[in-house]
């Protein structure tokens, strides 16, 4: 793999831990990143192999990843991946932003999905309300119908929040929660971590916590309890400082576990333990 394009790897850490969120479909460019999607195409110039990405993490102690889909596409190809690469578990979901495409036979093959052993997320779902590519009404909806589909096939939720903090929780509370409930790069404050502390949904925290301007973020960190406490890249996107702008990879975990494990005061290699025994209570043993 060239890493011409991509930041170089940074110390290893000394205890092993996993990504919970990360694209490796648009990382390899099996979707051709568009010409508004520069870190996607910065990401695919470096020509990486799935097994090329899951070497340079291995390199440095990120030893197991998630992959998650967006759309069905996506999905079907994560989920083959998975079923591949023992070290690769696979998300399957329609994104908020894509939302007018939930018909109910598209969420019918995402439940079907969402029962392979090798599957054990159903997301990245929820509501954005950053973008307008899709009305809040298909979002609400689509929303709400990833819900029922992890009660039905018992798989953690993996959500996505954008400006949509309020109403995603009361979705949740009107719905009914699944039994395992994950923020993906968690961007509330620490009123918001409080009130998932309180549900019992876990929070990842992905390289914006390590920004100069996220304080906010390091506040929330600092409240969430460290057993609902993941750790993720969101690849090729929302890279850690210093690398900004640039292409994110799985083996950049560290510099985000460290800046947490400051935040809580404990040794990074206790809190990748720590995070890699919640990884197996969301996601199931490896």
């Amino acid at each position: 793999m060239s890493t011409t394009k991509l930041p170089a790897p940074p110390e290893p850490l000394a205890a092993e831990v996993f990504d919970s969120h990360c694209h490796l479909d648009i990382m390899v460019g099996n979707r051709q990143a568009s010409s508004g999607d520069p870190v996607a195409q910065a990401a695919q110039a470096a020509q990486a192999s799935v097994e090329s990405i899951l070497d340079q993490a291995r390199s440095v102690g990120v030893t197991r990843l998630v992959t998650i889909g967006y759309d069905l596409p996506s999905s079907r190809w994560n989920a083959e991946v998975a079923e591949l690469h023992p070290d690769v578990y696979a998300g399957v979901a329609i994104h908020p932003n894509e939302a007018h495409a939930s018909t109910p036979e598209v969420l019918a093959e995402i439940e079907a999905l969402a029962r392979l052993p090798h599957v054990r997320a159903v997301g990245e779902t929820g509501l954005d309300y950053y973008r307008d590519w899709a009305s809040k009404d298909d979002q609400h909806a689509s929303f709400r119908a990833h819900i029922e589909i992890a009660k039905r096939t018992g798989k953690a939720l993996v959500i996505h929040d954008r400006e949509a903090h309020d109403d995603v929780l009361d979705v949740l509370a009107d719905q009914g929660a699944p039994d395992v409930v994950v923020f993906h790069s968690f961007s509330g404050d620490a009123e918001m971590a409080a009130r998932c502390v309180q549900a019992g949904y876990h929070m990842s925290f992905s390289g914006p916590v390590t920004y100069k301007n996220a304080g906010y973020l390091r506040e929330a960190a600092a409240l969430a309890p460290v057993e609902l406490m993941l750790v993720e890249t969101d690849a090729p996107y929302l890279p850690p400082t210093p690398h900004r702008g640039k292409p994110n990879t799985p083996y950049l975990i560290p510099l985000t576990l460290r800046c947490l494990a400051e935040v809580k005061g404990i040794d990074p290699g206790e809190l990748a333990t720590a995070i890699s025994a919640n990884g197996e209570a969301v996601f199931g043993t490896w």
